[in-house]
């Protein structure tokens, strides 16, 4: 597609099919942490945010420039039981996520704006590209080395949508929504309003 400004253009992100402005692809994140998120990570470090979900804590890395977002936790073989990843974006849209290059089951949670849920699913592994698949290629001419993609294996990836606009998304360690209950509507305890600022 093409990148002028105010069209849209669309990228799978590790973990999520998501339509944004040209605006929002071309910005990084480059700005301090949130309240409440690890200051002291160095730029080989995750930045981590606490976040408590039915009374459990968890730290979780953020997701929220774009390039980070698009791998999410693919090519993961492990994620810890109180880990996973805390994606944010800088307005509520619907969504949908997908298990790209992703060979560990991910549990994952929406929220809207105000941290409430909105969906959760158990998403379990896709079968491996094939290697016809395995070739990438850009989604439109000035996309950045990182978005390239294979559209045959995207086309055929499922997806699992948020069904109501979601701001936040959590990904954790697969089987962890068993023991936690969470429902349509809980509020899931983190720096929503902070984290919102590093979105814009």
């Amino acid at each position: 597609m093409k990148s002028a400004a105010g069209l849209l253009i669309f990228l799978i992100l590790g973990g999520s099919l998501i339509v944004m402005g040209q605006k929002d692809a071309d910005k990084g994140s480059g700005t301090p942490a949130a309240k409440g998120a690890d200051k002291k990570a160095d730029k080989d470090q995750p930045k981590t945010a606490p976040v408590t979900i039915a009374g459990k804590p968890f730290t979780l890395e953020l997701a929220i420039d774009q390039k980070v977002q698009f791998k999410g936790l693919g090519d993961r073989t492990e994620i810890k039981p109180d880990g996973g990843m805390l994606f944010v974006f800088s307005k509520p849209e619907a969504r949908a996520f997908v298990m790209r290059d992703c060979p560990i089951p991910i549990d994952i949670i929406y929220l809207d704006g105000s941290g409430r849920v909105v969906a959760t699913y158990k998403m379990t592994p896709e079968p491996p590209r094939s290697e016809a698949e395995k070739k990438l290629s850009l989604p439109y001419p000035s996309a950045p080395e990182w978005a390239a993609m294979n559209n045959d294996y995207e086309d055929r990836l499922k997806k699992y949508p948020s069904g109501f606009a979601a701001q936040f998304v959590i990904e954790l360690k697969g089987n962890t929504l068993d023991t936690l209950n969470v429902k349509k509507g809980d509020k899931i305890d983190f720096d929503i309003e902070g984290l919102k600022k590093l979105a814009k």
